[in-house]
């Protein structure tokens, strides 16, 4: 073989071995699921949003919920049984609401258990997925977030408080997008009442559905276990390890120097050294 030919084949296995990378790693992300659906006898669906290295030049895009992924889903739970429950494993940013309000819907309409997993967090359109569930099961420092309605740059509520404020200049764009954003504030308001209002009593889904959706907080306010469960929602701590374990063969991309590192401890712990010879633990 003449060093060209071997140039070629040196670029060829370059360019193809990222291919193989993300085949390997879809593999074992299939035998994971199969694992937690044995273990838990459900359906598992992920709905998992990073900027994973694609195409052969590795090339990022950002992920958020779109009109594809609700297809996919959809696509998921009609083709489960009415009496399976299904586990939806779920990390995102949030997305489109029109994409989101399938998804739940479908979700509602499920009859068999829905459980919703949040390992580290479900903003906005997640968030609004995650209250179709019958339970929602998070990592002690996982995050929900609001589900108030944004128009274009702005939160919709924002837009409603700037036209408040007296402003003889302000133009008839402006107007447009205040009558906006109210239909869009009593719009999301409605739907997060329609998916709550058969696991909670009426006026707590009201008052939960207008805490989401009012404004009350910016749209990137974690809501942690705890402030979830204090809202009304039926919130659990504690993943399954094997949850864990399926995220971590969702590797984030990265072009540079990891940012955070650590050296994973072996489990069990080793017990503790004993105390030495002739000395005896005190008070601080």
């Amino acid at each position: 073989m003449n060093l060209t030919n071997l140039i070629w084949l040196f670029f060829l296995l370059l360019a193809l071995t990222p291919l193989l990378q993300q085949q390997m790693l879809m593999m074992a992300r299939a035998r994971m699921m199969r694992l937690i659906e044995r273990r838990r006898g459900s359906r598992v669906i992920t709905l998992i949003h990073r900027q994973e290295a694609s195409s052969l030049l590795g090339i990022r895009f950002a992920r958020y919920i779109d009109i594809e992924d609700s297809e996919r889903v959809l696509s998921a739970i009609r083709t489960t049984p009415p009496e399976m429950p299904i586990d939806l494993i779920m990390h995102t940013p949030g997305g489109l609401v029109l994409a989101a309000g399938q998804i739940a819907y479908a979700l509602n309409a499920h009859p068999g258990r829905v459980t919703v997993f949040v390992p580290h967090y479900a903003m906005s359109g997640g968030t609004l997925i995650a209250l179709a569930a019958d339970e929602i099961v998070m990592d002690a420092h996982a995050a929900l977030g609001p589900v108030d309605a944004q128009v274009g740059q702005y939160p919709a509520a924002s837009i409603l408080a700037a036209l408040t404020v007296p402003n003889p200049n302000r133009d008839d764009e402006m107007l447009v997008l205040g009558d906006i954003s109210r239909k869009a504030l009593a719009q999301v308001r409605h739907t997060i009442f329609d998916l709550l209002k058969d696991n909670l009593p009426e006026e707590q889904a009201r008052s939960l559905a207008t805490a989401l959706s009012e404004g009350r907080w910016t749209h990137d306010y974690p809501i942690l276990p705890e402030e979830a469960r204090q809202l009304g929602l039926l919130v659990t701590v504690g993943l399954p390890d094997e949850v864990y374990q399926l995220m971590a063969l969702y590797p984030q991309a990265t072009m540079r120097r990891p940012s955070v590192e650590f050296v994973p401890v072996e489990r069990p712990h080793a017990p503790p050294p004993p105390p030495p010879a002739g000395r005896r633990r005190g008070r601080a």
